[in-house]
C-alpha cells in the first residue's frame, strides 16, 4: 500500500460526516488478522487526514459553526446544549437487541452497526425511544381525523377503488408488496429479491405491468399508479408523509424500504442529541491516533477539488471554503475515501477532468463510473424547527387544540420481559409477553387486554402497574398533512438540565421533494432579491438559519389548520420563541437522502462503486466511495457505516465489527 522507498503512509478521508468519521475510527481501532494485510494498517508515524468542507463543532479543541454529523444536525434552544433540542437532519435509528437469543439470525430487526457503535462509544446509557404514534393525526384535503377513525362508514377523503380509503394510507404499500412478497424476508433474501424479484400474480389485462415483469426495472410511481389508480396513489402519497417514498425509484428496493415508514415502527435516538454520536466518534479518533502515534491531520474549511492517479500514486487538489472553486494546493496520498453524497462526488469529477493529462487515470470520469453514480437519485429535504414557551398542542394547554395528537403508547421489548421476570410475573404471562414483543399499543387497556386474552388470567394490580411502567413510551407523532408542512414531530421539553425553564420543541415542517420549494421562496421577503448563486449557498455547512417572519406566519397558519381545523386563524398557534430551518437541497449535499433508481442491479452497483476502479479494465486505484447514497440502507446512518465497514473488511483486511454472516453490510453482485 505504501509508496516505493517510503516507510510511512498517508490515508486521506474527504468528508467528516457519518461515513468519514466511521472510516477514520475503524482504521484506528479495527483488528487485522491476516498477515498480508498488516502493512495496510495505520502504524506509528503514518498520517490520517480528515478533510471537512465545513467546520463541525466537534469539541472545545475543535469548535465549529454547527453541530457535528453532516446531514445529522441537532439544534438546541439558544445553542445551549443543556436546553431542549430538535433534530433538523437525520434523527433516529432502529435499535438492535444484541443480547436476544436470536440476535444474529437473519430475521432479527434493527440497525446492527449503529447500535454497536453507540454501545462501544458508551452512549447506550443515553439511548431512548423515538417512537411513531400508533394512532397518528391526519389533515388531508381539509379534513382532520385520526387513524382509528378511518372506517368504511367514515373513509378518508379519497375516492380510492375497492374501498381503499376505508383503510390506512400505508395499505397502498402493502397492496403493491403483495404482488410479489408473501413473507418477511431476511436481509440476504432481500438482496436476492432486488436482483431477481418479479410480479408473481396475474394483474389482469387492464394493468400495464404483468406477471413475470422484473421489479427492479419498474418505476415505483408507475407501478403505484397502475395498481392503485390516481386516487389510490394520491392517498398513499399524501398520507405516508414522505413524497420521496412514492417517486419513480426502483420498485424492488421500494418494497422493502417502505416497510420502515408505516405507523407503529419503533425507533430510538440519543437524548443528548443525535449529533452527539459524531462528537464521540471524533474524540475517539483523536484519542486513538495519539495513543498509536498516528499523525491525525484534521483540515476543516477545505474541499476536495480533483482527484486522479498517476504513476501508482493518488494526486488530489483542494480548495478553501473562502475560494471553493480556486485550487489552493495539491498533495498525494496512498488511499483516499470520498465520504460524500452523489452531488459532491460529481463536483469532484468535474474538477478532475482538467487534470486528465497523458498517463493520468481519471477514475471518476470513466464512462461506467459515471453511469453507476447515476444509480442514486438525489432527494431534496427541508426541515423547520420551532421552540415554544408552552406545549400548546397538548390537552394541558390553556387553549387546547380541537385535534390533540395522541403521544403516548406501550410496547413490549425483550428487555421489558427480562425486567418483568425479575419482578415475579408468572411463566404464562411472560410467555404471552414474549409473543407480543415489537407490537405497539395505543393505550394501556389495549396492552393489558392483549396479555389477558392469551393467558386467560387477570393480572394483579401490582403486576399490571409494573407492566405499564416498563412498556410505556412517550411517542412523538408525527402528524401528517398534505399541506407543505407535510409532517409535524413533537419533541417537547427534552432538556438535559431538569432545573432549566421548560422550553418545548416542535419540528414544524418535515418535507421533501417538490414541497421544499414552497418554503425556499419564503426565505426572502417580498422586497429582497437573490444575491448568492445557488452553488455558493452552503447554508447546510454554516448551520440552522433563522426563519423569517413571513415564513413563521405561514407555518402558524398551517399548524393551526392541522390542530384546530380548516380555516383556523393563525393566532391560535402562539408565536415561537425561536425558529430555524435547514434546506438540504443546497450544496454540498443537494439532497437530504437518496434512493435507488430503476434499471440498475443494486448489488452490482454497491460492490463496484465503493472502489470505482473495479469498473475499469486492468486498473487498480485506491480511491473509495463510502456513504449512505450507494448503500443498502439509504437515508440512514446505518447505510453510511455499512458501506465504510465493507470497504475496510474487503480491501484492508479489517475484521468485521459484528457477526455479518446473516447481516451482509452491502448487497452481493450476484
Amino acid at each position: 500500500m505504501a509508496k516505493p522507498n517510503q516507510t510511512t503512509k498517508t490515508y486521506s478521508i474527504f468528508g467528516a460526516g457519518a461515513a468519514g468519521l466511521y472510516t477514520a475510527w475503524r482504521l484506528l481501532n479495527g483488528e487485522v488478522k491476516n498477515s498480508k494485510d498488516k502493512n495496510k494498517k495505520l502504524a506509528k508515524g503514518d498520517t490520517l487526514e480528515l478533510y471537512d468542507w465545513g467546520r463541525y463543532d466537534f469539541s472545545k479543541a475543535h469548535p465549529g459553526t454547527r453541530a457535528a454529523g453532516a446531514r445529522i444536525c441537532t439544534w438546541h434552544y439558544k445553542n445551549d446544549k443543556t436546553q431542549a433540542y430538535l433534530e433538523l437532519g437525520g434523527m433516529r435509528y432502529s435499535d438492535w437487541d444484541m443480547n436476544a437469543k436470536d440476535a444474529n439470525n437473519g430475521t432479527a430487526p434493527g440497525h446492527r452497526v449503529v447500535t454497536t457503535v453507540i454501545k462501544q462509544l458508551g452512549l447506550d446509557k443515553y439511548s431512548v425511544p423515538f417512537n411513531e404514534s400508533t394512532n397518528p393525526l391526519y389533515y388531508l384535503r381539509s379534513k382532520n381525523f385520526f387513524l382509528n377513525q378511518i372506517t368504511s362508514q367514515s373513509p378518508a377523503p379519497y375516492n380510492v377503488d375497492h374501498y381503499g380509503a376505508a383503510g390506512a394510507p400505508d395499505n397502498g404499500f402493502s397492496t403493491l408488496e403483495s404482488l410479489s412478497v408473501n413473507k418477511n424476508l431476511t436481509r440476504r433474501q432481500w438482496d436476492t429479491f432486488y436482483r431477481d424479484g418479479v410480479i408473481k400474480v396475474n394483474t389482469g389485462d387492464g394493468s400495464v405491468y404483468q406477471k413475470g415483469d422484473k421489479l427492479k426495472d419498474i418505476g415505483y410511481w408507475n407501478l403505484m399508479y397502475d395498481q392503485l389508480g390516481s386516487e389510490g396513489f394520491n392517498y398513499a402519497a399524501d398520507g405516508n408523509g414522505y413524497s420521496s417514498n412514492v417517486i419513480n425509484w426502483n420498485s424492488a428496493y421500494a418494497f422493502q424500504a417502505n416497510n420502515e415508514f408505516t405507523p407503529g415502527n419503533q425507533y430510538k435516538t440519543i437524548n443528548i442529541g443525535y449529533s452527539g454520536m459524531f462528537n464521540a466518534l471524533f474524540e475517539q479518533i483523536v484519542k486513538l491516533a495519539k495513543a498509536q502515534g498516528v499523525i491525525f491531520n484534521y483540515q476543516p474549511n477545505m474541499r476536495l477539488q480533483s482527484i486522479i492517479a498517476k504513476d501508482k500514486t493518488i494526486h488530489y487538489s483542494y480548495a478553501t471554503r473562502e475560494n471553493p472553486w480556486k485550487k489552493a494546493g495539491t498533495k498525494t496520498t496512498d488511499a483516499a475515501w470520498l465520504a460524500m453524497p452523489r452531488h459532491a462526488i460529481e463536483q469532484v469529477a468535474q474538477g478532475s477532468r482538467f487534470d486528465a493529462d497523458t498517463g493520468v487515470i481519471d477514475v471518476l470520469n470513466h464512462r461506467k463510473v459515471q453511469l453507476y453514480l447515476e444509480a442514486a437519485i438525489m432527494q431534496p429535504s427541508y426541515k423547520v424547527g420551532m421552540f415554544f414557551s408552552t406545549p400548546w398542542w397538548t390537552a394541558e394547554a390553556d387553549n387546547p387544540p380541537t385535534y390533540i395528537p395522541q403521544l403516548t403508547g406501550y410496547e413490549v421489548t425483550q428487555r421489558a420481559v427480562v425486567q418483568l421476570k425479575a419482578l415475579g410475573l408468572s411463566k404464562a404471562t411472560l410467555k404471552a409477553l414474549s409473543s407480543l414483543v415489537g407490537t405497539p399499543y395505543a393505550s394501556s387497556t389495549d396492552l393489558i387486554n392483549a396479555v389477558e386474552v392469551i393467558t386467560e388470567e387477570r393480572l394483579s394490580l401490582k403486576h399490571e402497574k409494573s407492566l405499564l411502567e416498563v412498556t410505556f413510551n412517550s411517542t412523538i407523532g408525527p402528524s401528517v398533512t398534505d399541506t407543505p408542512i407535510r409532517q409535524v414531530v413533537y419533541f417537547g421539553n427534552n432538556a438535559t438540565d431538569p432545573k432549566a425553564k421548560p422550553v418545548y420543541g416542535l419540528l414544524a415542517s418535515y418535507d421533501d421533494e417538490v414541497y421544499t420549494t414552497f418554503w425556499k421562496e419564503l426565505e426572502l421577503e417580498p422586497d429582497q432579491e437573490q444575491h448568492i448563486p445557488n452553488n455558493e449557498n452552503v447554508q447546510t455547512l454554516v448551520g440552522p438559519r433563522k426563519v423569517p417572519d413571513r415564513m413563521v406566519k405561514m407555518l402558524r397558519k398551517q399548524l393551526a389548520e392541522i390542530h384546530f381545523g380548516p380555516n383556523s386563524d393563525y393566532t391560535m398557534v402562539p408565536a415561537p420563541l425561536e425558529a430555524a430551518y435547514m434546506d438540504w437541497s443546497l450544496p454540498p449535499f443537494n439532497a437530504g437522502y437518496h434512493a435507488w433508481a430503476a434499471h440498475f442491479n443494486i448489488g452490482d452497483v454497491q460492490q463496484k462503486i465503493r472502489k470505482p476502479s473495479q469498473l475499469m479494465e486492468k486498473t487498480d486505484v485506491n480511491i473509495f466511495i463510502v456513504g449512505e447514497a450507494y448503500s443498502n440502507d439509504q437515508a440512514w446512518v446505518e447505510g453510511a457505516y455499512c458501506t465504510a465497514e465493507s470497504v475496510l473488511n474487503d480491501f484492508f483486511g479489517v475484521e468485521p465489527i459484528i457477526d455479518n454472516r446473516e447481516y451482509p453490510f452491502i448487497c452481493s453482485a450476484k
